[in-house]
């Protein structure tokens, strides 16, 4: 284990083994159910606080995500913790006020937290998918550009080029359906590579022309959605 993981763990400790030592030293282990009930639930908290990092969605709007639901479990903690010591020092006969009271804290701390989740995970989602779309053009026409630099064949370069053009201007905005095709597109340019590399200029001619025309059609596709 990491020294920094270690430190961490025994950070995350410190209030419980404080808590619990005053909880018990102070008041022993004698206490009636509403009591109980408070003990829990402020555990309750402290534990969502800690598995918090592991509700973040990882993303380029991870940091977004983490201040949002670090400050609702936050929130919640410092709001539980409050309402549960006055519920363990009043130390009521009937449970059902810290139980009720208590539940409430937590279904709305449910509420607020569960919303926001759901919302990270369109927004990461829509982040990947955006990523996506620009890495077909961005790597495509990245591929293609060193591929020109090893060209010395000048009808070969023209064709390539001609590719290269029309990918590089191509709308960066996909759509799902056009997935098979984008991916035949970026296959397709690893294969022309390859032909080059070769010198199969039947392969070569082959490839472009089946390039051009997939670039194209999926363009034209694009329009239509």
């Amino acid at each position: 284990m990491k020294k920094t993981n270690f430190l961490w763990i025994v950070l995350d400790l410190i209030f419980l083994i404080i808590f619990n030592a005053i909880f018990f030293i102070a008041g022993g282990v004698d206490h009636k159910i509403s009591v109980w009930i408070s003990y829990g639930f402020i555990h309750f908290s402290y534990f969502m606080l800690l598995i918090t990092p592991k509700l973040i969605r990882e993303g380029k709007s991870a940091d977004v995500f983490g201040f949002s639901l670090y400050s609702i479990s936050s929130i919640y903690f410092i709001i539980e913790l409050i309402v549960g010591v006055i519920f363990i020092f009043i130390s009521l006969d009937s449970y059902k006020p810290a139980l009720l009271v208590q539940l409430s804290i937590a279904g709305l701390y449910g509420i607020m937290l569960i919303p926001n989740m759901i919302a990270n995970e369109h927004t990461a989602d829509s982040e990947q998918k955006r990523q996506y779309q620009i890495e077909y053009v961005k790597n495509g026409s990245a591929k293609l550009k060193l591929l020109l630099e090893r060209i010395n064949d000048k009808e070969i370069k023209k064709r390539v080029e001609k590719i290269y053009d029309t990918l590089y201007s191509s709308p960066v905005k996909s759509n799902p359906n056009l997935e098979q095709i984008e991916k035949w597109i970026l296959q397709s340019i690893e294969e022309l590579e390859d032909a080059i590399s070769s010198g199969n200029k039947n392969t070569i001619n082959s490839l472009s022309n089946r390039l051009l025309s997939s670039i194209n059609e999926r363009n034209s596709k694009l329009r239509s959605y």
